[in-house]
């Protein structure tokens, strides 16, 4: 492999020898018929200054498209030469793609325009759907089911009432509901009024929750009795609990909503991480959610256009809405889930008869290993960056089952290109497709340039998908939602991420431009972090990186330079007043001071990985107990750390609730006893849990208690 990917080699030549001599110089009777000259370097490119003129010579390698870099040269040096003339030019406003090229590019791979009616929002779509399949049963959870019918007339008994509390077209709604059946009342409830729901997870510490609700200027939060203490300290905000108020509710008609809603009117609001330290509210038009949800019911259909998904993740989360909308637009069930142990959920979903379809992202797929999930027909994946390790734990799958990895960032939509994976034991290279319908994609650089095929730059997108812009934030609005340098009257959105385009018309997906990272689905934004990071007492520098441990877990780890001690609890326990579970940092890495470049700025790059010791202050305990010996073994088996002490926590030595998950399934199959996620949270020391496994196991025959405590002097 070559050091480097392309060599320029300059060098000055006799004159007495022109150019021309030189080409000319077997005409004395000899003549070349064929030549083949061997080559270290993918691209070289030798210029002979003869005095008066050049030499140019190329050597391509000819897997690399020889003849269309040959023709970026041709243009770049006749654009170079125009630009001589010219003392406004500049180097990178140059043009090097042949317009043959550019035609690819801007329009062979982005022919994706397609009817479909622009004038329906998402509730016209289901109460076509609702007359079609009125008796059928539309949504399942833990033996209640609902008809579309009967969820129709629920959704309409509150939105009428909605309507009597002043919600209308684009006004914005909290919804604070664990996942239920009214749940999904709540939701299209909202959408029949006019309004559009915010949704507000109610695991969210307080102080974001209660950003999102000042933020958004929310006047009532949909939410149940359960939920109601969370809100409780909101005086000036409205609750609607939708099983304690109901009474009321359902006073009101079931008939259909007289609304004026319009496709332009806004579906939903979700917040992504920002890395301003405060999220930022993404707004979806209904004619956006259209385009994506009639795309998809075509494309990810497979013996039929009906899907039944079941719905295992939080509403806060984009890649639900998928779940959600493709179930009740095409006549399927909707089976909800409310318990938070991934891998049981999925292990029930493998079983169940009713489910043909799954959203998930790659960090789920692990938990497939040895499943047997054949009576699933379809897999979409989405939310990262899926991998060929992600793949291989797919080893039980229906021959015929349909995989799709799906790319795209909240602002567009869910989703806005999509690769159709034929093959999953045999792909070789595993890209984001190309763009849905009414999308474009562009790769350009910092003067929003096409760059040419095969060349890395920003990934920006176009069309119908393109959200309205940022809640309340105009100037980042206008900084990431541009004019389209390509289409008139149209906007692009600058994703952030890298990118390129492959000679089938496919996209490469590289990584990201800036510090934003995917841990598990979620999009953090370590700029947030560090702004929560930086602002608790004693952190006098601080910087988050997302790093793979042995197990190419990705994880969050925190420097700090502190003045005094570093209490990594109390440090954890401040951040999750402020930031949700998976944006804290379980790995803590104390420097005396920051490593920084040759112009006085963080070096990240020269951060050191974690050792042992930033996992644990704890002084090492062996132990002692054939209970917590076998705890220390599945620690360290499923955390990639060493040398396990009784005295650890789980969470940090990177531990998070996708392992936790992972946890309980291990002990399940090695001590024979079941336990669950909230007592790894609870008990989360070798010494807490080994204690609490014992007791479990002294008393089989009783049902788990909470009243089970601890008082371990350590």
């Amino acid at each position: 492999m070559a050091f480097f990917s392309a060599l320029l080699n300059y060098r000055h030549s006799s004159p007495v020898l022109s150019h021309e001599d030189h080409v000319n110089e077997f005409d004395s009777g000899i003549t070349v018929l064929s030549s083949h000259e061997r080559t270290n370097y993918p691209f070289t490119l030798s210029v002979d200054d003869y005095g008066d003129d050049f030499g140019l010579k190329s050597q391509i390698d000819q897997s690399i498209g020889s003849q269309r870099i040959v023709e970026y040269m041709k243009e770049a040096l006749t654009e170079l030469l125009e630009a001589i003339k010219s003392e406004e030019s500049s180097v990178m406003s140059l043009v090097i793609l042949p317009k043959e090229e550019q035609h690819e590019l801007l329009y062979s791979f982005n022919d994706t325009a397609v009817a479909y009616p622009k004038d329906k929002t998402v509730v016209d779509l289901f109460e076509e759907q609702v007359k079609k399949t009125p008796d059928a049963i539309a949504v399942v959870y833990e033996g209640e089911a609902l008809s579309y019918k009967e969820l129709n007339e629920k959704s309409n008994q509150l939105g009428h009432y909605l309507i009597e509390q002043g919600v209308e077209p684009d006004t914005l709604v909290g919804i604070c509901l664990e996942r239920s059946l009214e749940m999904l009342i709540g939701i299209l409830g909202i959408l029949k009024s006019g309004g559009a729901y915010v949704p507000v997870d109610p695991d969210y510490p307080s102080d974001r929750i209660g950003y999102m609700l000042d933020d958004a200027g929310i006047k009532l939060v949909l939410s149940m009795e359960d939920n109601h203490k969370i809100l409780a300290d909101y005086k000036d905000i409205d609750v609607l609990l939708l099983d304690k108020d109901w009474a009321k509710i359902s006073v009101n008609p079931t008939t259909a909503l007289n609304v004026a809603l319009s496709p332009s009117h806004l579906a939903y609001v979700i917040y992504t991480s920002g890395s301003t330290g405060k999220p930022k509210g993404v707004m979806i038009e209904h004619s956006s959610l259209v385009n994506y949800l009639l795309y998809s019911i075509e494309y990810y259909a497979v013996d039929d256009n009906c899907f039944s998904f079941p719905l295992f993740s939080s509403l806060s989360f984009d890649l639900t809405q998928t779940s959600i909308y493709l179930t009740l637009l095409t006549g399927g069930q909707l089976h909800i889930y409310q318990d938070n142990n991934v891998e049981d959920v999925l292990n029930n979903i493998v079983v169940n008869d009713s489910i043909t379809s799954i959203k998930l992202t790659p960090a789920h797929l692990s938990f497939f290993k040895g499943l047997d999930g054949s009576k699933l027909k379809r897999f979409i994946i989405g939310g990262e960056q899926l991998t060929h390790s992600d793949l291989n734990n797919l080893d039980k799958l229906n021959p015929l089952v349909k995989l799709f990895n799906e790319y795209g960032p909240t602002e567009s939509t869910i989703g806005c290109s999509v690769l159709e994976i034929t093959n999953y034991r045999l792909i070789k290279n595993i890209n984001i497709g190309s763009p849905i319908s009414n999308t474009s994609i562009y790769i350009i650089n910092e003067e929003l340039q096409l760059l040419p095929m095969g060349i890395v730059g920003e990934l920006c997108v176009s069309g119908a998908g393109v959200a309205r812009g940022y809640l309340n934030q105009e100037e980042l609005t206008r900084e990431k939602f541009i004019e389209n340098p390509f289409k008139e009257g149209d906007r692009i959105y600058k994703t952030g991420d890298l990118a390129r385009w492959l000679p089938d018309g496919n996209l490469e997906f590289i990584g990201r431009k800036d510090n934003q990272v995917k841990i598990r689905g979620y999009r953090i934004e370590l700029g947030e972090i560090e702004n929560v990071l930086s602002s608790v007492r004693g952190i006098s520098q601080c910087c988050v990186l997302a790093k793979e441990d042995s197990n190419d877990n990705k994880r969050l780890v925190g420097y700090v330079v502190v003045e005094g001690k570093l209490d990594r609890a109390a440090l954890q326990e401040q951040l999750k007043l402020s930031l949700p579970e998976y944006m804290v940092p379980m790995i803590w890495v104390e420097l005396e001071e920051m490593p920084l470049t040759s112009n006085g700025k963080l070096d990240r790059k020269a951060l050191p990985d974690p050792d042992s010791s930033d996992l644990s202050t704890k002084e090492y305990v062996a132990p002692r107990t054939e209970t917590e010996q076998q705890l220390v073994q599945i620690w360290e088996n499923l955390l990639g750390v060493e040398k396990v002490g009784v005295h650890d926590n789980f969470f940090e030595l990177g531990g998070h609730s996708l392992l936790a998950t992972r946890l309980v399934s291990m002990i399940r199959k090695e001590l024979s006893i079941e336990i669950s996620i909230r007592n790894v949270f609870k008990f989360n020391t070798v010494e807490e849990l080994s204690s609490y496994v014992d007791y479990k196991l002294r008393n089989l025959e009783s049902n788990e208690t909470s009243n089970y405590s601890i008082n371990i002097n350590i």
